[in-house]
Order: C-alpha cells, then sequence, then structure tokens
C-alpha cells in the first residue's frame, strides 16, 4: 500500500495544499493520503489568530472531502501532546501500516532544513521524501545540492514532485486578506470554496461577516461549507436550472438563485439535530416528517434561510416545499421543486423528457415529476407524504380544467 503524508498548521488549508495532495496522489499512484493537522509545529510558532484545533481538523477534514476518497483527515498529532515531531507520528503509522510505503510530502523550504529535523536518520530510512516547489523560481540548484547531501549522508529516498502549476500562496497570506473586509473575496479565491465558508460561517481569522444578506458568492460558500463535496455539483446544477427557469417564467432571479444554493444545506444533518432546529422555532411536523431525514431536511433549510440568512419569504417557502410538493405552490415553489428535480446531474430515465417540459409547462412538468416521484415510493415500498399526493391531485385538477 502507498500511503503520503502530508503535515501542515493548515490554518487555513488553502488552494496551494490541495493542488499538491492532488498531484501525489495522481504522481505516485498513491493508495491513501493522510492529512495531518500539527498542534505545535516544532519549525515556527503559531500566531496569534490561529485557529482553534477543532477548527483546523474540520477545516482539513472539508479539505480532504474535496480532494476525493483517496484523502483523509487524521489528528493523530492534536491528540497527542507536545510538539508535533514527523518522527513520532511516522512511529505511530507505521505500527498501523506495517508494509506500507510511505511518501513524506513537503514544500522545498522544509526540505532544505531536513537535516535540522528530529531524527533524520529515523525518517530516511522509514519513508520517500517528496518534495516540491512552493513558489515560482525556486533555487532547483539548491534543492539538487540538498538532494546529493541527504542521499550522501543518510541514504535518503527522495522523489521530487513536479506540479503543473506552482501556487504561491501561504496561509499567512490568507489570514491577513481575510481581516480586511474588503479583501475577503480574495482570500477566498485562494480558498476551497466549503473552507472559505467554514470562515465565514465561523468568524475566524477576524471575519466578521454577518450571514444575512450575503452576497450570492459568499452564500454559496458557507452552503457548500454544511455538505458533503460530492453534493456540490448537484446544487450547482439546481442553481444553474432554477435561475434559467426564474428568467422564462418571470420569477425573481436572484431569489432563484439563493433558494437553490441553500435547499440542501441541512441534507447531511442527523435525524436528532434536524429534530431539535424543528422544535426550537415551533414547527410542526407529522409522524413521518419525524423519522424522516430527507424530508426533514427541506424544513430545516427553511429555518437556517430565515432566521440564519435573513432571506425573503418566497425563498423560504420554495425551499421549504422543494421535497414534497405542497397544495397552492406559486409558480416560483414549482420552479425551485422542478429544478432540483432535473438538474444537469440528474440521470433518470424520463428525465431529458421532464427538462424540456419544464421550460414549455410549468404544470405538467410538475405533474410528471410528482407523478414518477410517487411511482418511484411506491415500488420502494416507502410511504408517501401526503402532500406529494394532494399537490397531484390539486395540480391535475387544474389543467384538466
Amino acid at each position: 500500500m502507498k500511503i503520503g503524508i502530508y503535515g501542515g498548521t493548515f490554518d487555513p488549508p488553502h488552494l496551494g495544499h490541495m493542488e499538491a495532495a492532488k498531484a501525489a496522489i495522481h504522481y505516485f499512484g498513491l493508495d491513501r493520503l493522510l492529512l495531518i493537522p500539527n498542534k505545535l509545529p516544532p519549525h515556527k510558532f503559531l500566531p496569534k489568530d490561529t485557529a482553534s484545533e477543532s477548527a483546523r481538523f474540520a477545516m482539513t477534514e472539508l479539505m480532504a472531502d474535496g480532494i476525493g476518497s483517496t484523502a483523509t483527515a487524521v489528528d493523530l498529532e492534536l491528540l497527542r501532546e507536545g510538539p508535533s515531531y514527523t518522527a513520532d507520528t511516522i512511529r505511530a503509522l507505521r505500527t498501523k501500516y506495517p508494509d506500507a510505503q510511505f511518501y513524506l510530502l513537503m514544500g522545498t523550504d522544509m526540505f532544505l532544513s531536513f537535516e535540522t529535523w528530529r531524527e533524520p536518520d529515523f525518517l530516511a530510512k522509514e519513508v520517500t521524501l517528496v518534495p516540491f516547489f512552493r513558489e515560482e523560481g525556486s533555487s532547483h540548484e539548491l534543492f539538487a545540492v540538498q538532494t546529493e547531501k541527504l542521499r550522501e549522508a543518510l541514504g535518503a529516498k527522495i522523489q521530487m514532485l513536479p506540479l503543473e502549476t506552482v501556487h504561491p500562496i501561504s496561509s499567512s497570506q490568507v489570514r491577513r486578506l481575510l481581516h480586511d473586509e474588503e479583501t475577503q473575496d480574495r482570500a477566498g479565491a485562494l480558498l476551497f470554496p466549503s473552507v472559505y465558508g467554514y470562515i465565514l460561517r465561523h468568524h475566524l481569522y477576524g471575519t466578521c461577516t454577518e450571514l444575512k444578506n450575503l452576497s450570492s458568492s459568499r452564500l454559496r460558500a458557507v452552503s457548500y461549507s454544511m455538505m458533503k463535496a460530492k453534493r456540490i455539483a448537484h446544487v450547482r446544477g439546481t442553481e444553474e436550472t432554477a435561475v434559467a427557469l426564474a428568467l422564462l417564467w418571470g420569477e425573481h432571479p436572484e431569489y432563484a438563485r439563493r433558494a437553490a444554493i441553500l435547499h440542501d444545506c441541512t441534507k447531511y444533518w442527523e435525524l436528532p439535530e434536524q429534530l431539535a432546529l424543528c422544535a426550537e422555532y415551533g414547527v410542526s411536523l407529522d409522524d413521518l416528517e419525524r423519522q424522516s431525514v430527507k424530508m426533514l431536511h427541506s424544513k430545516t433549510a427553511a429555518i437556517l434561510s430565515e432566521h440564519q440568512f435573513g432571506e425573503a419569504p418566497e425563498v423560504c417557502r420554495a425551499i421549504a416545499r422543494h421535497t414534497t410538493g405542497a397544495p397552492d405552490m406559486t409558480r416560483f415553489d414549482q420552479i425551485i421543486y422542478l429544478a432540483d428535480y432535473v438538474e444537469p446531474t440528474r440521470d433518470f430515465d424520463g428525465v431529458e423528457e421532464l427538462r424540456q417540459l419544464a421550460f414549455s409547462n410549468l404544470e405538467k412538468a410538475m405533474i410528471v415529476g410528482l407523478q414518477t416521484t410517487i411511482a418511484e415510493l411506491e415500488e420502494k415500498h416507502v410511504p408517501v407524504h401526503t402532500n406529494t399526493i394532494r399537490t397531484l391531485e390539486q395540480l391535475t385538477r387544474i389543467v384538466e380544467g
């Protein structure tokens, strides 16, 4: 098994980290890549505005999720007291993976000072050193000299990681940009969107962003930070489709955009958390809703949209109705329901015909969508919510006159 090991403060993790991680997975054919936030880095002091250990780990998890299933955030060093010596980490990992080949990723600055690390001779025997250039113009001559030196002195195994694009990004640069409201979005462009959203949502690094009335780009990042990376493509597709339908049918395109961005923001909450939020805001639930996260997430997403993000009533109502439907759905409600149903990543029998119908006859598209949903649920012996049945009956009466 080939295992990559990439440690750092990740304060915060940025696109430079992500690109190096992705490149290593591809170049070395890694089976796993472990992203390990330091507790106390031996070679530098943590700045005053350092995020908490739990926040740094949460951001590293979001970055790992964005990289893909090969990457995993590991809290091994955060749980260990004292300085985060790589030698101690490798010993712990060797116990867990006795036969693995370890590839230790590092920027050239760390590589050039490798002999000052704790137990460099031990590390040289246990891992393949994988340095990469963090900035354009890094000295290849210095790298070549250090490579030869470490090979002769320690018998080190060294393989350079070539990067197609070098991102001259540092976490300290990102933190400086985040401190100033006017440059926060410049910082956001250097971060995986979910990481940026997490920072805004938890007011890290001096960010004091009010979560109500966020710009669409910040709202997007915050929403993405609350879901798995694999869900983001669906949410993007829903946003694109909702805006197109709103423009066609004469509804508010920005409202459609915001409803789509937020419609699945609580999709990954556990059932107790969903129920607690509904209870806190006095939202009544029937027996079926109390047992189903799939149904509850539309209501809890609507609650957050109203109370945390300050969205318009039309937006919140459409989000609340996007899963089961509801009698007396407005045209805007129908647009959000159908955008979720037929966005570009959806792939089921009849979806292309339903997409076309949504752009030609909204109510008929709703009927087909509801009928399809009911048929699928009945085939799986899953109860159908009464709102879905009543919505179909009402729309059928309207269309049939």
